[in-house]
């Protein structure tokens, strides 16, 4: 049997928050994209329980659902951006219908000077506008070369491999396209080779991936961690030590664009109580490195959203609980992490940047009459550096449940924060360098356009 390999333990009073930065932080810009909002695919839901808010009833004929954004990266233009939606309706079980895309969107942010808070679709590579989510605006993720070396539901004649399941959809066969039953994608970064790199839940794996979202090699698994979906755990040969759906629900990449920091959702079994590993792979080799840090959560965190980069060793984090507006105490905020304040095994100092139920709103731009803006969401998922003074922000809807803000599906909002202290040493070309790099990687995806969903 494989065992986990264990890191030392080591005393938590050296995780102590450094001062905060987070005061008088302030919403510049916010964008709103409604709950039902659909592209076109294969009919989608089917294996989803029932909205208990009596909305948006599953299944949806022929649509799949613009939902679940988990991760952002820059756009082929100005103001647009890539998001990628997660495993689909939150479980391995109820997702195999739901395909495992990115799509490109433009906000159209209110600001105090303007501005209508809508969000609209744009071409994947180009970033022109478009009238809705359909082909030209998405990838949709395949192994059509057959790399990953699992079996998938494009492998099955019947969803699940059950006969009592309807048919798998033709189009997910023939393209042998991804879904939420195959992988649990839960976060992605663009390297330096302009491939794509998506962090997985039920391994945890990593995927690598061209531009157009074919896969390119077999899946990558964390030396020692094992998910219950794992399937060395499911053929016996390995015992799993993380919990489900604990895998890689953040994942940075430096400054240079060469190394990966992977960081779980969910502690490993025998690491100190409360941290989160932070594992360093190397792009180059293809291959972890060995160097690891633990990220300690906060006394009201009880999971991390995403995880983005500042330079080769410095990272922002968002930390949050299962609170809501409706439900509990919501804790949601952003927090600075420095690996030079551990060494290699060492739990981390983290200083506070954002509290995220406690933004300033003097111009009320959601509208709710109040100065004071809160983000209650269950998950915020999405983090971007747009400059030292700005963060976006974007929560996972878990479309078509909710409860965020009142009892119904969750929105999925868009905001830019303005910080009240800017990021110390942040480099002003970082976001040009990353425009840069989309526009590089996707000029060069131009002429090799696939859509292998077949619209």
């Amino acid at each position: 049997m494989k065992t986990a390999i264990k890191l030392p333990t080591i005393a938590l009073a050296t995780t102590l928050a450094m001062p905060a930065l987070a005061a008088g932080n302030t919403l510049i810009g916010w964008a709103r994209l409604p709950a039902a909002t659909f592209a076109d695919g294969p009919t989608s839901g089917q294996f989803a329980s029932a909205n208990p808010y009596g909305t948006n009833i599953p299944p949806y004929t022929d649509l799949q659902p613009v939902q679940g954004l988990s991760a952002v990266l820059t756009g082929p233009e100005k103001d647009t951006f890539l998001v990628m939606t997660d495993n689909g309706f939150g479980a391995q079980s109820n997702s195999a219908d739901a395909l495992l895309r990115m799509y490109a969107l433009k906000p159209d942010f209110k600001t105090a000077s303007g501005g209508t808070g809508t969000v609209s679709a744009v071409d994947f590579l180009l970033g022109t506008g478009l009238s809705k989510f359909s082909s030209p605006s998405r990838i949709t993720l395949n192994d059509i070369n057959r790399k990953l070396g699992i079996t998938l539901q494009a492998d099955l004649d019947n969803y699940y491999g059950d006969p009592a399941k309807p048919n798998v959809d033709p189009s997910i066969k023939f393209g042998r396209l991804l879904t939420g039953a195959d992988l649990d994608i839960e976060s992605i970064r663009r390297d330096k080779n302009c491939n794509l790199w998506f962090g997985d839940e039920f391994g945890p794996y990593l995927i690598k991936t061209d531009t157009s979202g074919t896969v390119l090699r077999s899946k990558i698994s964390l030396p020692g961690v094992y998910a219950p979906q794992h399937e060395d755990v499911a053929a016996g040969t390995a015992t799993a030590n993380l919990a489900s759906s604990g895998g890689f629900e953040g994942m940075a990449i430096n400054r240079n664009g060469d190394k990966l920091y992977t960081l779980l959702e969910k502690s490993v079994t025998g690491d100190p109580d409360r941290t989160l590993r932070i594992n360093e792979f190397d792009i180059d080799d293809e291959a972890y490195t060995g160097v690891s840090y633990l990220y300690p959560l906060d006394a009201e965190g009880s999971a991390i959203g995403d995880m983005t980069g500042i330079d080769n060793h410095r990272f922002l984090v968002i930390e949050r609980n299962g609170g809501t507006a409706t439900s509990g105490a919501p804790f949601k905020k952003i927090f600075m992490i420095d690996l030079s304040t551990a060494p290699s095994g060492g739990v981390l100092q983290k200083t506070e940047l954002v509290d995220l139920m406690n933004i300033a709103d003097p111009d009320d731009l959601n509208g709710d009459g109040k100065m004071t803006f809160t983000f209650p969401y269950v998950t915020i998922e999405d983090l971007l550096i747009l400059d030292a003074e700005t963060l976006l922000v974007i929560n996972d809807n878990n479309f078509p449940y909710g409860g965020g803000r009142e009892l119904a599906s969750d929105d999925t909002e868009l905001l830019k924060i303005r910080l009240a202290t800017p990021i110390p040493g942040f480099h002003h070309d970082r976001r040009k360098k990353n425009e840069i790099r989309a526009n590089r990687c996707e000029a060069g995806e131009k002429p090799r356009r696939q859509h292998h969903d077949h619209d």
